[in-house]
């Protein structure tokens, strides 16, 4: 019996070996996704870091999904409204998260509202269940072997109700 494993057919049994949680590999660095999710397109978008998760890569990922999609999409935008968990990149008590979101919203020229959820209440928000458990299902079962493996799966999430990321 053989199972497809990629590109190559490998007798059942004998697995490829796999990094696990957040990929540490000492050449490639780590894995570091932060997603914005925009409720009312139905669309992600999602950056893949290399090195840590932290705030200044949090709102880049804000930046750079602003100028991608937000702005083009929405250009009667006066403010912008983040809803965020409470901890982690994003945590209410970041002096850098809130910094570098300062210097964005003086960037585009229009207030950033940030809401967070409370602590233990990860099921209300949108961005882990309508974005990334869509992104793990499209990646189930593939070994992430690499960052190009990685962004890719990503890129290709799609949903039946029209999820983009």
């Amino acid at each position: 019996m053989f199972r497809n494993a990629g590109k190559e057919w490998r007798p059942a049994g004998k697995p490829e070996q796999v990094k696990m949680h957040d990929f540490v590999d000492a050449e490639l660095g780590r894995a570091s996704p932060y997603g914005v999710y925009d409720i009312g397109a139905d669309q992600g978008w999602v950056s893949v870091g290399t090195d840590h998760d932290t705030a200044a890569f949090a709102v880049q990922t804000i930046r750079r999904w602003w100028f991608a999609m937000g702005k083009p999409r929405y250009p009667e935008a006066r403010e912008l409204t983040i809803t965020a968990d409470g901890g982690g990149s994003n945590g209410h008590r970041l002096r850098l998260w809130k910094r570098e979101l300062g210097r964005l919203a003086s960037e585009i020229g229009m207030n950033i509202r940030v809401c967070h959820f409370p602590p233990g209440t990860s099921k209300w928000n949108k961005i882990e269940h309508r974005l990334f458990s869509f992104i793990t299902m499209n990646w189930r079962a593939k070994p992430l072997i690499s960052h190009e493996v990685i962004v890719n799966l990503i890129a290709g999430t799609k949903t039946r109700s029209g999820l983009s990321v």
